[in-house]
């Protein structure tokens, strides 16, 4: 058989399943390559020594401390990871839940929304700052005495908008501790207790105040 008729044989059918194994053969070989793991990666993947840092002063729950940052970090990130004050609670991570609230120069702040270079030369109390020592906060009792916490997660955020609350309005009524706290999701929907209890913590200490320091009771 000549050359020239064995070309003629060749069917269509196989003219296209060849040059479709060679089409697809050509087509996967750059996705193979790219799925090999690389052996070295790219050193700027792995170099964090490029990342600004600062040198910041703050003070946190009355003590002043100096700090390096990277400028990337949050409060939260800061408090929670390198200063393992872990009582602030990251809840969205994007200014929303309000369960990493805590007082920046007294003023309510989502800590997962700002900086931890903007809080530098300034003061920063979170809820471990309230205690002092074995004696808890009147919110702190308060809270715990009407079943304030349930799930407890967001309560460190709750008590935090409260505190500002109080700090600037020693006697708020219950319109105001509920605009206080409207920032604070309560994903068991216990809103009605966090109001008595902070209400309830305002009149305890209102009643402190009232009480002489030597325990002999009656009016200052």
């Amino acid at each position: 058989m000549s050359k020239n008729k064995s070309k003629r044989k060749i069917s269509r059918r196989a003219f296209l399943e060849r040059t479709g194994a060679a089409f697809a053969v050509a087509t996967a070989a750059p996705t193979i390559e790219a799925q090999r793991p690389s052996v070295n990666p790219p050193t700027s993947a792995l170099d964090t020594t490029s990342v600004p840092r600062t040198t910041i002063r703050v003070t946190v729950n009355g003590q002043e401390r100096r700090l390096e940052v990277e400028d990337r970090w949050t409060l939260v990130e800061l408090l929670r990871d390198h200063l393992e004050l872990t009582g602030t609670k990251i809840g969205c991570d994007r200014g929303e839940c309000g369960a990493c609230t805590v007082l920046l120069d007294g003023k309510p702040v989502y800590s997962c929304s700002n900086l931890a270079v903007w809080a530098d030369g300034r003061s920063v109390q979170t809820v471990e700052g309230l205690a002092r020592g074995d004696r808890l906060d009147p919110l702190q009792r308060a809270f715990i005495e009407h079943d304030g916490p349930q799930c407890g997660f967001c309560t460190s955020g709750q008590l935090m908008s409260a505190k500002g609350l109080v700090t600037r309005n020693p006697h708020p009524t219950a319109e105001d501790v509920r605009a206080a706290l409207t920032g604070n999701l309560c994903r068991c929907s216990n809103y009605n207790r966090y109001v008595e209890a902070v209400l309830a913590a305002v009149g305890t200490q209102q009643a402190a105040e009232r009480t002489p320091r030597n325990g002999t009771g009656g009016a200052r």
